[in-house]
């Protein structure tokens, strides 16, 4: 049921003509209520889409009451025109809900710079908003602001006394901190205010969505927008709700890293023993941009000088003859040298996790990669993007 698990939301995917594969383009998600406190968290990227530069004075106001994202186009680096096509697509979506286009935020996704069909996105919300339901609607809203994803991505939880989250994203490729999500909704019928809505939501991403880096390259629209209907007229305690919802953020995390472009491997860096968070996060980023051992674990080999040649670029706190690095449990590298026998990793799996012990302190955070795969290439040389 994805978004519309919870109560109070209802959801539409439609086709609207901006794919030229015919596939559904258009998804509406719309909150019924009593409540529309919300929250957001965008990409860092200073080259930002009109959708997120509209978005983001939208979430000021910490309400909304409709999300109306599109496929088949990113409405990015389209100047002053770009901008004006965001406001009226928000403008329509308040016409044909009764409502107002300053609760509306909207998200895109596609090709950068050029403007959309604005005739057929506008048509098309006739369409959506004629076929909002909560039953079939959450799974074809996340069918519709698909890309190059093979599937549809999706997750809900059910919290204590009965309220529940639900959510959808979409990413395959540009998959980066931060957020590396293009575009995700969740929603929940708990009856939370915006400012607990806004923590939880940063505290959540930031362990999970902010940690995937499949390529290194950071999206001009990610968006993630948390919904609250308090439909079900639950308070929750605020840390379980918290842990709720960083569940469903590591289960799309997870969604998305598998249906990264191209990728054969799903790369899990484990880093350890370091003197801060920031550190092990830095060396986690560092360790997974890096495409020789990208290259290496693609071709499995399980080649432990890449990790350490990424390490040391860092300003991380640790002594290179302290280094320990582990592939899938197998510590091929010790104290800065060789360590056990590299043939006894077994890189066949698609799952692969690699250990970088920095044995500078108590700290560690994970970072999820992919491997760098000729259908990588093909599939960014072959689409535009």
């Amino acid at each position: 049921m994805s978004v519309t698990a919870p109560r109070g939301f209802r959801a539409a995917g439609v086709v609207a003509g901006l794919k030229d594969s015919g596939s559904r383009d258009l998804a509406l998600v719309v909150n019924d209520g009593p409540s529309r406190a919300a929250a957001g968290v965008f990409t860092r990227n200073r080259v930002r889409a009109a959708p997120v530069l509209w978005s983001e004075q939208v979430l000021k106001g910490a309400r909304v009451r409709a999300v109306v994202l599109n496929a088949g186009g990113a409405n990015a680096c389209t100047g002053a025109p770009g901008f004006q096509d965001t406001h009226a697509t928000a403008e329509k979506a308040a016409e044909v809900l009764d409502d107002s286009a300053g609760e509306i935020a909207v998200c895109s996704t596609g090709l950068i710079g050029e403007r959309l069909p604005m005739d057929l996105l506008l048509t098309g919300l006739d369409k959506a908003a004629a076929e909002l339901s909560r039953g079939d609607g959450g799974l074809a809203a996340a069918d519709a602001i698909r890309t190059t994803d093979t599937v549809a991505k999706i997750s809900f939880r059910q919290g204590a006394g009965g309220y529940m989250i639900g959510a959808m994203a979409k990413g395959a490729g540009m998959l980066a901190p931060s957020l590396a999500t293009m575009l995700c909704v969740i929603t929940t019928d708990a009856d939370l205010p915006a400012e607990a809505l806004d923590r939880a939501l940063r505290a959540a991403t930031g362990v999970t969505l902010d940690r995937l880096d499949a390529d290194g390259c950071m999206s001009t629209n990610d968006t993630v927008l948390l919904l609250a209907s308090g439909a079900a007229e639950v308070v929750p305690d605020e840390e379980e709700f918290t842990a709720l919802l960083t569940e469903v953020c590591g289960d799309l995390t997870r969604q998305l890293l598998v249906d990264a472009e191209g990728a054969s491997k799903a790369i899990a860096i484990e880093v350890v023993g370091a003197a801060s968070e920031d550190d092990a996060v830095t060396v986690g980023r560092s360790v997974a941009r890096n495409n020789l051992l990208k290259c290496a674990i693609h071709g499995e080999d399980p080649n432990w000088g890449r990790v350490l040649s990424a390490v040391g670029t860092t300003d991380a706190v640790f002594e290179p003859d302290h280094l320990n690095v582990a592939i899938n449990g197998v510590w091929v590298c010790r104290n800065g040298s060789f360590g056990d026998d590299r043939d006894k990793v077994d890189l066949r799996p698609r799952d692969v996790t690699i250990t970088v012990d920095l044995s500078a302190g108590p700290h560690s955070a994970t970072v999820w990669t992919t491997d760098l795969t000729a259908d990588y290439v093909h599939e960014n040389s072959a689409y535009s993007t």
